[in-house]
């Protein structure tokens, strides 16, 4: 029998002798087995049955009973001197316990299993009387004389505790206070829903308790009242007293009663407050939609559809317009604003802010402007980059609006008072700005950019601009504007200083935005045309522009040195991602938005985001303790890292630390970070072998040698253009075909002047084509003998031989020296090509949606791919060429290899492996452990160091790596290459240095902010000319704001307690795959920024707002 040991405790005398103690395992419930012998008397059956025990069974543990139970001190001590000592083993960890599991816990639906019939049999009792079975009402008074006999019990009520039948009497004198109950009746077979109204109860409105009114007004006999479980008819009775007791619009008496009215003046239709707050919350954390959640209701009430009720939804869409508008005032303190009425808000008052971004005279040191460094040099040796403030700015084109409803029909409850800008005047700069032409020039992102415009027709929105804090990803205030054809400059650059008017002028900016290379060209000029009360001059040498850490791959090198967050002085672990998070959050969201008018898909919009930025604030707590714990085990890893590297370089380091310091302190040094590019590229070779011919002596043909190759080789490359054409084309039409023939004739007039300049310069080429063997005869024989391709026989294609004897003196050598220019400049091109392919893959998958958009961006992704091969392929000819010139060993380049070689920076096995991470994160979050083939795969835990993709950890292809393979240049390349790769390790340590100081910074910040605005609120407890009732209400509603602030303050810093002791963590920490901790979104580069031109002035103010959600919703 197995048997469980006590845990051994040490002696208190040093030679005595433990004895150990053990319980049985607890038995099974009792049982008794029947056996039976088949009708063919050959086999004996035996089946075992559970035997009912009076008392119901507890569960049967698979663990036994602890031991503890018996007494701690109880122990049998016996003196043995020959017996040794019993020590325990040492340990510097605490063991925790093992948590007992029971089998229910184990698989609990498997032990639900046969519970089936008594779960049934219970829930199906309750369709009858049930346990409920008097024959006279438990509920009317008895035992007085004079009184009526009891009722005869036959309603019941369904939210009541105790469900017990009671007389009509009685069931309406109990529901006073609850006129929304579900009530059922017992026809003396089965129970039938009725309403409390046809058991003639009337709700009377406009006096507290069981006051009588003395003129009571009957409401609307159709009333209804929209609750939680469903839509209720009532007849209510407003109060037409005329004492002033009452108010009296009886849309007040509704309001006291906590039923919100749907019309002002004569209501038909009120919601309570409950089912307001509950569709709130549903709809902001699962996104579910008015006409789902009101056809819920509907259900509830009758889920058959026999019984014909009003239509409500209309009324209810406009009660929830109101109340989640007026909600949002609430919060904001507008109730609490004594000297200004609600329509004299401020723009961007609602908005609830980030209490960890700077905001001076709020959270940062009285004397922040003197350490804030208005230069790079003085960011290098200041902890100025603490003040630093990270926005970013990006388009959502799934965020459209239909041409429906106008403003005049459907306006905004509050235009420009959240997050969206004042529409008015927005609408009105943009019929200014009509001929802008913003096409990118960088990476071929316009080419899609531009697809998305097509399907502006119809639509009185394509999408919507959004600016956020980088960091935290809060939406800023007045930072958002509808798009109405594309991503154009006049509408990101409304929107951009319209959310800097809420930021101080004197602080440090670092913009991200996807696109910035080209939008921050002529941004000065451009921001000086906004309307006056936006209009500002940028001082460039405050702001840094970025693009973000994703997005930078597909950009072109220049971009990716000048623009990466990754060598940026004080950026930090900024990854300038956190734009697209928001999108992710409003996404389903936008099926919706998409038929609503424009003042309703404002107002919902507002909302949803006041609730992510509610979110974010209260998540701050946890979110930068991660961060923290993750920054600072980097920040080691990092610095132990840069110690070896630079141990190994010592010669090397200070020359090449002097080269980022410089860079640091201006654009305009070397950029370290610069991969090494040593050679020449075709054009270069074109101008040397020009200026050579025209110092020779006189030529003996019109066409110079190096013109003969260089139309050889324009004729190859349009022969490997036209083959291709022809390869990539399916089911082409007579018009083709006739283009292409065209092509084919054009072409071979061509070849064939190019034959008359091989009888000049390589007769031999004359001969080796003549004794070229022909194909056999089909198909094959047919396409052979098609110009594009027909051999041309370029000094490569000879033999040594024929090259000595038949070709001209000079021109071998000038094709080598083609060909190895070729090399390069094919090479330069394919990783700008793959640039491009990555970003089109990015953008794709993003924005384009529905079979014509998909289909059109997989067309331009087809004609990139083509241009890919057609690259890669003349690299291959010229490498071939290079070689049979030269030989294997002196080519100077790699061969490549089209099917393993042609691959992006964030290949498609780097995807593969985060998709098995993201895969594993929720393993882990479910408590599931990694398996073996996780484990294998790199994925498993412990690994993920192994398992991340960012840029000198990665294995990418040879062909990024910049250099050719010649003797002359490796040693000088490798040099350059380890200066880059020290560089960028300098740069990641550098980053990672900043991270831990700036999160200790915000997480200073944070309580800080929270505590100025319980201040805020705390001002506000008075307001001066309002009933006393009134007055009470807004005294308690900032008393609990106010102690909500302090709440999270002390929150946040117990949780933040033990920071100082985070220093020493060493190793790694997990994260949850999917979520990009502000700082792994991958190496990318840094940013120009251009002199500085004026001040920076920004016109217009803003009150400090306190937006917020409150308590009880918090909680929720």
């Amino acid at each position: 029998m197995a048997s469980s040991s006590r845990p051994r405790k040490r002696s208190r005398h040093p030679a005595t002798e433990i004895f150990e103690w053990t319980l049985e395992e607890v038995v099974d419930a009792p049982s008794f087995s029947a056996q039976s012998v088949s009708s063919d008397k050959r086999r004996t059956n035996e089946k075992t049955y559970p035997v009912d025990l009076p008392s119901p069974l507890k569960k049967i543990k698979v663990a036994p009973i602890p031991f503890k139970d018996v007494g701690e001190g109880f122990e049998y001590v016996f003196e043995d001197l020959d017996a040794p000592p019993v020590r325990s083993a040492p340990s510097n960890r605490a063991v925790k316990p093992r948590a007992k599991r029971y089998l229910s816990s184990d698989r609990p639906l498997a032990q639900w299993v046969p519970l089936h019939d008594k779960y049934l049999a219970e829930i199906i009792t309750h369709e009858g009387r049930g346990y409920s079975t008097a024959d006279v009402c438990p509920s009317c008074p008895t035992g007085k004389e004079g009184l009526p006999p009891p009722g005869k019990p036959e309603y019941r009520c369904m939210e009541c505790l105790c469900p017990d039948l009671v007389c009509s009497e009685c069931c309406l004198r109990e529901h006073r206070a609850r006129p929304l109950d579900r009530i059922e009746h017992w026809t003396g077979e089965c129970f039938q829903r009725v309403t409390l109204k046809s058991l003639g109860m009337r709700v009377q409105l406009g006096h507290t308790g069981w006051e009588t009114c003395g003129n009571p007004v009957p409401g609307h006999q159709n009333f209804t009242v929209i609750h939680t479980n469903g839509l209720h008819p009532v007849a209510v009775d407003f109060c037409g007293c005329g004492d002033g007791h009452a108010p009296g619009q009886r849309s007040m008496q509704l309001l006291r009663m906590l039923w919100y009215p749907s019309t002002d003046a004569v209501p038909q239709t009120a919601a309570t407050f409950r089912v307001l707050e509950m569709f709130h919350i549903m709809t902001l954390q699962g996104k579910v939609t008015t006409y789902d959640f009101y056809s819920g209701l509907e259900k509830l009430t009758d889920n058959t559809g026999m019984t014909r009720m009003k239509d409500r939804y209309k009324s209810f869409m406009r009660m929830m317009r109101e109340w989640r508008h007026v909600t949002m005032l609430k919060r904001a303190g507008r109730g609490n604003d004594g000297t200004r009425p609600v329509a004299q808000t401020h723009p961007g008052e609602l908005a609830v802010k980030c209490p960890a971004c700077p905001r001076p005279g709020i959270n940062l040191p009285e004397d922040w402007a003197k350490a804030e460094g208005t230069r790079r040099e003085q960011l290098m040796h200041t902890l100025s980059f603490l003040y630093i403030l990270f926005l970013a700015i990006d388009a959502c084109f799934r965020l459209k609006r239909r041409l429906v409803s106008s403003v005049l029909k459907d306006p905004a409850l509050g235009s420009g008072w959240a997050y969206f800008t004042e529409d008015a005047p927005y609408r009105e700069f943009l019929l200014t700005v009509t001929d802008q032409k913003e096409m990118s020039t960088c990476s071929g992102l316009a080419a899609l950019d531009y697809a998305n415009t097509k399907f502006s027709r119809g639509y009185g929105a394509t999408g919507v601009g959004l600016g956020v804090c980088a960091r935290h990803e809060f939406v800023q205030a007045n930072g958002a504007g509808d798009l109405q054809k594309g991503e154009r400059y006049a509408n990101m650059d409304y929107i951009f200083a319209s959310l800097l008017r809420h930021h101080d002028a004197g602080l440090l900016k670092y913009v991200s935005y996807d696109i910035c290379c080209q939008w921050s060209k002529h941004l000065i000029e451009r921001l000086k045309k906004l309307p006056s009360g936006l209009r500002l001059t940028l001082v460039f040498s405050l702001v840094r522009f970025l693009i973000p850490k994703l997005h930078i791959y597909g950009h072109k090198i220049l971009c990716q040195l000048l623009y990466s967050l990754n060598y940026i002085l004080g950026s930090a672990r900024t990854d300038g991602e956190g734009i697209e998070r928001p999108w992710a959050n409003i996404g389903p969201v936008a099926t919706s938005t998409r038929e609503m008018g424009p003042g309703s898909r404002l107002d919902t919009l507002d909302d949803h985001w006041s609730h992510w930025n509610w979110q974010k604030l209260v998540g701050l707590g946890l979110l930068l303790l991660k961060r923290l714990h993750n920054a600072i085990s980097e920040r080691n890893f990092q610095e132990e890292s840069l110690a070896t590297f630079t141990a190994l370089q010592a010669e090397h380091v200070p020359e090449w630390k002097a080269m980022v310091e410089a860079f640091d302190a201006d654009d305009a040094s070397p950029n370290p970070y610069e991969l090494p590019k040593i050679g020449i590229n075709e054009h270069d070779v074109r101008l040397q072998l020009a200026e050579e011919e025209a110092s020779e002596a006189m030529p003996i043909h019109n066409v110079s040698p190096s013109a003969f190759i260089l139309a050889g080789l324009d004729l190859e490359e349009q022969q490997r253009r036209l083959r291709i054409e022809v390869e990539t084309r399916r089911d082409i039409t007579t018009k083709q075909t006739a283009e292409m023939l065209e092509k084919r004739t054009k072409l071979g007039r061509y070849t064939a002047r190019f034959r008359t300049l091989q009888q000049v310069y390589t007769p031999a080429a004359l001969q080796a084509l003549s004794e070229h063997p022909a194909p056999p005869p089909g198909k094959k024989a047919e396409e052979a003998g098609r110009v594009e391709n027909t051999p041309l026989y370029l000094p490569s294609a000879l033999t040594e031989a024929q090259r000595m004897a038949g070709c001209f003196k000079g021109v071998v050598k000038i094709e080598e020296r083609l060909r190895y220019a070729q090399c390069r400049s094919s090479l330069a091109e394919i990783r700008h090509l793959l640039h491009i392919k990555s970003r089109f893959r990015t953008y794709k998958g993003g924005h384009a949606r529905h079979q014509g958009a998909t289909t059109r961006s997989r067309n331009i992704m087809n004609r990139n791919d083509a241009k890919i091969r057609i690259q890669a392929e003349k690299y291959v000819a010229a490498w071939e060429a290079k070689r049979r010139l030269v030989g294997i060993e002196n080519v100077g380049w790699n061969r490549l290899n089209p099917k393993k070689d042609l691959r992006c920076m964030d290949s498609e096995e780097d995807r593969a492996l985060r998709s098995k991470r993201k895969v594993l994160g929720k393993k882990r979050r479910q408590g599931e452990p990694a398996t073996a083939e996780d484990k294998q795969d790199g994925v498993g835990e412990g690994q993920r160091r192994k398992g991340k993709t960012g840029e000198g950890i990665r294995v990418v292809s040879w062909i990024w790596m910049g250099a050719d393979a010649s003797t002359s240049s490796t040693d000088e390349a490798i040099l350059k290459g380890l200066r880059v790769e020290w560089a960028k390790a300098w740069a990641r340590t550098k980053r990672w240095t900043e991270e831990v100081d700036l999160l200790k910074e915000e997480m200073r910040r944070v309580p800080i902010s929270l505590r100025w605005q319980a201040r805020w609120w705390a001002d506000r407890r008075e307001v001066d000319g309002r009933m006393p009732e009134h007055a009470e209400g807004t005294r308690a509603y900032a008393a609990r704001q106010e102690d909500l602030r302090l709440r999270l303050a002390n929150h946040f810093e117990t949780l933040w307690a033990g920071c100082a002791e985070m220093e020493g963590i060493d190793g790694i920490v997990d994260e949850e795959v999917g979520e990009d901790e502000n700082g792994d979104g991958e190496e990318e580069d840094d940013d120009e920024a251009p002199e500085p031109e004026g001040e920076e002035r920004l016109e217009g103010d803003e009150e400090g707002s306190i937006g917020g959600e409150d308590d009880n919703v918090d909680d929720e």
